[in-house]
């Protein structure tokens, strides 16, 4: 079973892969995968990062994991865009605390900007559903949470204890309001 763990930089995927990785699940990160074995269509200077060939990597995941009966979760914040996935969870994050990461991060303010942007108006949700039907695709909201909290919200999501309980259905996360427009109209993010 293919379960993706998406969501805007800093909503703590790579925390919450740990932690899942501590308890004996596989853990994918794509961003290794992808540059271990060249799947580059090239680097974008703007954003100071390689541009991953998504197809390239979707296709290797598929023919080396896509029959694999264990849970195995996909950590990046574009594997909502891989094909034959049977899970994808996007986790969310509050965009005043999403800063507050970002910035500690020590993240160029351009880059912080643009991935408060993408939190507010739900690129990653778009995203996935115009991939995925909404059953598919669950949202958590990890502001206050700790990794074993949402370790726990996932392992329920996985095991079907959510299943006619849609509090964790994508949809239901929404930054967009006052405070938060406010937010990306500062001068000055830090």
């Amino acid at each position: 079973m293919l379960i993706a763990i998406t969501g805007t930089p800093g909503t703590g995927k790579s925390i919450l892969c740990d932690y899942l990785e501590k308890k004996g699940y596989t853990i994918l990160r794509l961003n290794e995968i992808a540059l271990k074995n060249d799947f580059i269509s090239g680097f974008d200077k703007k954003r100071n990062c390689y541009i991953i060939d998504v197809d390239k990597l979707s296709k290797y995941i598929k023919d080396k994991y896509g029959d694999n009966k264990e849970i195995i979760f996909l950590d990046s914040h574009f594997s909502h865009l891989l094909e034959n996935l049977d899970k994808i969870i996007i986790l969310r994050t509050n965009p005043s605390e999403l800063k507050k990461r970002l910035i500690k991060k020590k993240w160029k303010e351009e880059k912080i900007r643009e991935n408060l942007e993408a939190e507010i108006l739900d690129i990653i949700p778009v995203e996935t559903l115009e991939k995925y039907p909404v059953a598919r695709v669950y949202e958590i909201d990890t502001t206050d949470k700790k990794p074993q909290e949402i370790a726990n919200i996932v392992h329920n999501i996985i095991y079907g204890k959510f299943k006619n309980n849609k509090g964790y259905r994508v949809g239901k996360i929404k930054w967009l309001d006052e405070n938060n427009l406010a937010l990306l109209n500062e001068k000055r993010l830090r």
